[in-house]
């Protein structure tokens, strides 16, 4: 019997990355049971299809640079989670620090670039959404999003970031706030 994606073990994947000759397959593996998971995750930080793309690139060569040095003290896709956090953040500020333009021209730019995205299918609601995400800052946003997109638990959060849940609690409590209050002032 073949084993499909659907049924293949991380341990299974991490076997075949082991050894040099099923190396490239377990690599293969790796980015088809991953890529669409870690490619939204990072997407909801960048916003953007572009720079979505780049960082999943920069990410997924990272990890096949670094797979071997994986511990397997966490699970393959917090590992996987962390590179890809850690890469959308160093793209946001490496895009931040080369920005001339303003915060205001940012904020257009962003929610005209949403409206004319063709990967971006959301109605207003979701339009407006990202606005007030936008708007937060990077940690809120951050948490923001693992918690409500991608469901994540505090501690695996914390184990992500390498905060105390409590701050994380406040971070998202801050953060609901902010876009509650957002919705409230678009009325």
């Amino acid at each position: 019997m073949q084993t499909t994606l659907a049924t293949i073990s991380d341990e299974q994947i991490l076997a075949l990355l082991e050894q040099p000759r099923t190396y490239e397959r377990g690599f293969r593996l790796l980015m088809e049971k991953y890529q669409e998971r870690l490619y939204w995750h990072i997407r909801r930080l960048v916003f953007e299809h572009e720079d979505a793309n780049d960082v999943i690139q920069n990410c997924f060569l990272k990890v096949y640079r670094n797979i071997h040095n994986f511990e397997k003290k966490s699970k393959l896709y917090t590992w996987l989670y962390r590179i890809a956090t850690n890469e959308a953040i160093t793209f946001l500020k490496k895009k931040q620090r080369h920005s001339a333009s303003s915060i205001d021209d940012e904020e257009n730019g962003l929610v005209n670039g949403l409206k004319a995205d063709v990967y971006f299918d959301g109605d207003e609601a979701q339009a407006r959404l990202q606005r007030a995400l936008e708007a937060l800052p990077e940690k809120q946003r951050l948490v923001f999003n693992m918690r409500y997109y991608e469901e994540l638990a505090y501690k695996d959060i914390s184990e992500l970031l390498d905060t105390s849940v409590g701050a994380l609690k406040a971070s998202y409590h801050h953060a609901v706030k902010k876009i509650e209050a957002f919705f409230k002032a678009e009325l």
